[in-house]
């Protein structure tokens, strides 16, 4: 997923609307889409700010969340197949997955 537009740039964009410049105009000059305008101004319509969504989740969970044990693993299991260290690893995993996640 692509990063979100920063504040700063959301601002400057609304600032030059509330200026008086066009959404058209804006789009061009800011280089982003003219929906995207839409989509900040009525976002600031309605909640009353336009920065973006935060604290939802990016991606999938990774089942490795103890990095200190699991290098103690690989130190331990570093001469297994993927496989093989898959089936060891205490949890449920994929041997398929490139990175053990």
């Amino acid at each position: 997923m692509p990063a979100s537009y920063s504040y700063d740039l959301r601002t400057k964009v609304i600032n030059a609307i509330d200026g008086g410049m066009g959404k058209t105009q804006a789009s061009r000059i800011f280089q982003i889409s003219r929906n995207t305008i839409d989509t900040w101004l009525k976002k600031r319509k309605y909640s009353g700010d336009y920065q973006a969504k935060i604290g939802y989740q990016q991606g999938y969970n990774s089942k490795i969340t103890d990095l200190g044990e699991f290098q103690q693993f690989v130190e331990l299991n570093g001469s297994k197949t993927q496989q093989e260290m898959a089936e060891a690893w205490p949890e449920d995993i994929s041997d398929a997955c490139g990175e053990l996640c």
